[in-house]
């Protein structure tokens, strides 16, 4: 992999390169050939039902698109079952990359772990979360279910060109702070449409510093700030993590200039405490300190925010040793049946169990409300997943806090919301 110095911003080079223009401008409008297109068994189903409306036989490439059953897995009920028959059937017919219950994980856990998207890529996906891809210095962003349906047909979808907002993150991390505390502190500094749509890029040396998993955390909760997507440069920790992973030739490319970006934030970060968004927004942010009187009854580990190895490595080491607080519930979720197997092999799963929590096969379930942990009214969690809507884990009387995997693995041994350094 050669990268690439370029005088426009990262987002304009990987989609000029895929529109077969020398380059774009922010507002230009522009006809792009994505190097793969995801959906979900939430998302799929429309996405099928239009591409048959279309009067398609077949889909333009099936190996550039996937389909990963992941919400409502294993199926909760028979609504759930149909949708997840028809994106079996459908990925049967077409020959596609489908990952079955067993097999699978939380999409966006998924496809970077089995090296489907890689840097320098334009991927799509009928998920707001898709750009969680943005840590690989891929531009990937979420689509509606129609858009979906016309790419799989024509292996060609139009987009208009994103202003890019850089923002530099200075200083050295301390204890227990990572990416989820950079991106919520970076929500609640500009709003949840403070970058609506535009690019927005992470750099700086507290973001150099961190591992892959917490660049996918950032890119992740782009959209939370109406982000378009959310972008790493690809460095010598992407290629570490891209190289043996790569079904296929790749092409990286390094950030532009400063001054060909629209907006640039600059944070120094050196002093920021772990990070706690209220209900009912992720911007609603402050430090953990501020929350040690607010009590919880669950407390959620997972998702495609912090659903990697590296996350249940962080909580399992703040939980060991300790119990779960009596009447709070504690539910572990991997990201993939691979996270799920090297916990296995590290000894997590059997720290999380004797703490008294519950784990369970990759879902994205309650994340989004869909099972396995579902919020009573008046009911309070603590979470490590990426949005704290009204509603959006069970009861519209119910609230949901987001935080780091340590936070949230201490909040659950001390009954309310806490920081790990309390233990």
């Amino acid at each position: 992999m050669q990268g690439r110095i370029n005088k426009v911003t990262l987002a304009e080079t990987i989609l000029a390169a895929h529109c077969g223009r020398k380059s774009v401008s922010p507002g230009d409008f522009i006809s792009v050939r994505p190097d793969m297109i995801l959906s979900n068994d939430i998302t799929a189903p429309i996405a099928i039902r239009e591409f048959y409306k279309m009067g398609v036989k077949k889909v333009f490439d099936p190996h550039k698109i996937v389909m990963v059953p992941d919400h409502f897995v294993p199926n909760k009920d028979i609504a759930s079952a149909e949708q997840s028959k028809l994106l079996r059937e459908f990925a049967a017919e077409h020959g596609i990359n489908y990952f079955e219950c067993g097999q699978m994980g939380i999409e966006h856990v998924l496809l970077p772990e089995q090296g489907l998207v890689l840097p320098g890529d334009v991927v799509i996906g009928a998920d707001s979360h898709t750009c969680t891809y943005g840590a690989l210095g891929a531009f990937a962003t979420g689509m509606g279910s129609t858009d979906i349906a016309v790419a799989m047909a024509t292996g060609e979808i139009w987009m208009k060109v994103p202003k890019t907002i850089r923002f530099v993150y200075h200083g050295r991390l301390q204890e227990w702070v990572g990416g989820k505390d950079l991106i919520l502190y970076t929500i609640g500094q500009i709003g949840v449409d403070g970058a609506l749509y535009n690019a927005m890029e992470f750099t700086g040396e507290a973001v150099d510093s961190l591992s892959m998993d917490g660049r996918f955390t950032m890119s992740n909760m782009a959209i939370e700030a109406g982000g378009k997507v959310g972008l790493c440069r690809a460095d010598d920790k992407t290629v570490a993590y891209a190289k043996p992973r790569a079904r296929r030739a790749y092409q990286a490319y390094e950030l532009g200039h400063v001054d060909e970006c629209a907006h640039v934030i600059e944070y120094d970060v050196s002093g920021l405490e772990p990070q706690v968004a209220a209900p009912h927004l992720p911007s609603n942010t402050k430090g953990v300190s501020q929350f040690r009187d607010v009590k919880i009854h669950q407390a959620v580990i997972g998702s495609c925010t912090n659903g990697r190895i590296e996350d249940l490595r962080l909580a399992a080491t703040v939980i060991k040793g300790h119990k779960v607080a009596p009447f709070v519930r504690c539910i572990v979720i991997p990201g993939s049946q691979q996270v799920y197997l090297d916990a296995i092999k590290e000894g997590l799963v059997e720290t999380f169990i004797k703490a008294g929590c519950a784990f369970s096969t990759p879902t994205c379930g309650p994340c989004l409300g869909g099972h396995m942990g579902i919020l009573a009214a008046g009911e309070r969690a603590v979470s490590t997943t990426n949005r704290n809507f009204v509603g959006r884990m069970g009861s519209p009387k119910s609230e949901v806090y987001l935080a780091n995997p340590a936070v949230t693995a201490a909040s659950a041994v001390l009954g309310r919301i806490a920081s790990p350094a309390e233990l």
